[in-house]
Parts: C-alpha cells; sequence; structure tokens
C-alpha cells in the first residue's frame, strides 16, 4: 500500500512526522506537505500563482517533499503527476487541537484529506485534543488502526474518516466510537486596532470554542475518553429540502 501523507501545520510539524513513522508499519509512505502552517486554511486550490515543491526533511529527518501550496494543494499536486507511482490512501495529520462538527470546512488537515476522497482514493483526517506541546503517540497508534481497517475494509467513493483523539496514553483510551458531528460553539470576537499611520485594522480573536457533547457526537466521545471516527462525504446536498423547495414553484 502507497500512502501519501501530509498536513496543514507544515513539513516540520511533529504531528506530521509522527503519522508517517506509524504509517511506515502498513506500507510505503510519500510525504508532500506545506513549507509552512496553513491551519484554519479550508478547502484551497491555488490558481492565480505558480507552486513551488522542493525537498525537504520532517522534524525525525525523514524525507519529504514541502510546497507553498495549500494542504489540499499538497494532495492535488501529488495526483497530478508530482508523485509519479499510483496512491491508494491520504492520511492527513497529526493536528493538534481537535476538528469537529463545523470544524471540518475551516480544516487543512480534513480538507487535505477530503482532497484525497475527491481523487477517489480512501482518506482519513487524524486529530488530537490538546495542545501541541504533549507528544503525539496516542494519536498515531489510533491512526494506524484506523488505516489498517480501511485497507481492508475500504471505504464508499468520495468519503473520509474524519478522526479526533483524545489526549490521554493509550492505555487510558476507552475505545473507539463512530460518531456523527456535532454542535461547535463559536465564540469569535473582533479585535480592532489602528496602524501607526491611524488605519484601522482587524483580527477574529476571541475564547477558544467549545461544542455541545450530545449522545453520539464526536464531541461525547471525546469528553468521555473515546477515539471518534466520524464518516464525512463530498455531497453536501441537503436531500431533506428538496421536495419543499419545490413547492415554492420558483
Amino acid at each position: 500500500m502507497h500512502i501519501l501523507v501530509t498536513n496543514d501545520d507544515g513539513v516540520t510539524a511533529p504531528g506530521l512526522a509522527a503519522l508517517a513513522q506509524a504509517m511506515r508499519a502498513l506500507g510505503r509512505v510519500t510525504v508532500v506537505a506545506p513549507d509552512h502552517n496553513w491551519s484554519a486554511s479550508g478547502h484551497v486550490k491555488t490558481m492565480h500563482k505558480p507552486l513551488r515543491v522542493k525537498k525537504a526533511a520532517l522534524a525525525d529527518g525523514a524525507e519529504a517533499l514541502a510546497t507553498d501550496g495549500a494542504p489540499s494543494d499538497c494532495v492535488a499536486l501529488a495526483f497530478l503527476g508530482v508523485v509519479p507511482d499510483k496512491i491508494d490512501m491520504v492520511v492527513s495529520g497529526i493536528n493538534p487541537f481537535a476538528n469537529m462538527s463545523h470544524d471540518v470546512t475551516y480544516s487543512g488537515t480534513v480538507m487535505a484529506a477530503m482532497e484525497g476522497a475527491i481523487a477517489r482514493v480512501p482518506a482519513v483526517a487524524v486529530s488530537v485534543d490538546g495542545a501541541a506541546t504533549a507528544g503525539y503517540e496516542t494519536a498515531a497508534w489510533a491512526a494506524a488502526r484506523v488505516v489498517s481497517r480501511v485497507a481492508e475494509r475500504g471505504l464508499p467513493p468520495y468519503t473520509l474518516l474524519n478522526v479526533n483523539v483524545p489526549r490521554v496514553a493509550v492505555s487510558d483510551v476507552k475505545g473507539f466510537r463512530i460518531t456523527r458531528q456535532g454542535l461547535r460553539v463559536y465564540r469569535d470576537a473582533l479585535v480592532e486596532r489602528a496602524d501607526p499611520r491611524g488605519v484601522p485594522y482587524y483580527w477574529i480573536g476571541g475564547e477558544a470554542p467549545t461544542g455541545m457533547p450530545d449522545e453520539g457526537t464526536d464531541f461525547a466521545a471525546l469528553a468521555d475518553g473515546y477515539v471518534s471516527v466520524t464518516p464525512l462525504r463530498l455531497d453536501l446536498t441537503a436531500y431533506d429540502l428538496l421536495e419543499p423547495l419545490r413547492e415554492w414553484t420558483l
């Protein structure tokens, strides 16, 4: 199995090195990652400038390719020919801080995996609940468990798995739960400042977001000490609204 590994925190991020190392136990690994941090970049396709690719090294010294494009660009470049060999799976992460609920539309980690799903290849996004200062051992272990099952069972076309791992030791993980997206509560605030010429500029700040730990959700699984595995698909159609909208006689 040939696994493409990427992330949104940059090629030197320790979570990327931990993920690549875990994936090497399952197959051949190629790493294509951004040359700088693209957190909260969402699903990007760079078309207004050329993209550069260069050789780089992971935090543990392993070989990688780095590009000035976004995480989703990394995957697109790989499939378009930067990586000449056939790719069997895309695994993205390990992202510090969880990516749950509405986060998935902002997350470069998840959207890199979604680019793999667009290419009709099984894809997995992996995030860990907590700060980047702690280790990634548990998340790497969980990623290997999930990816090995995907390799055995496969995924339907245009789908991916979003995996969120509690920040605990492997021995303290209570298990795995298949979950749905919960409700994220954002607490963003606008911070307005002025530059030396008196012209206003803005930061999006505020307190860290929270979530509603309703039963069956990704939030509840993490809160209870379980690894959350949420299946996602590219089709965003609100099927329950199709018939009501037809009654509008537009």
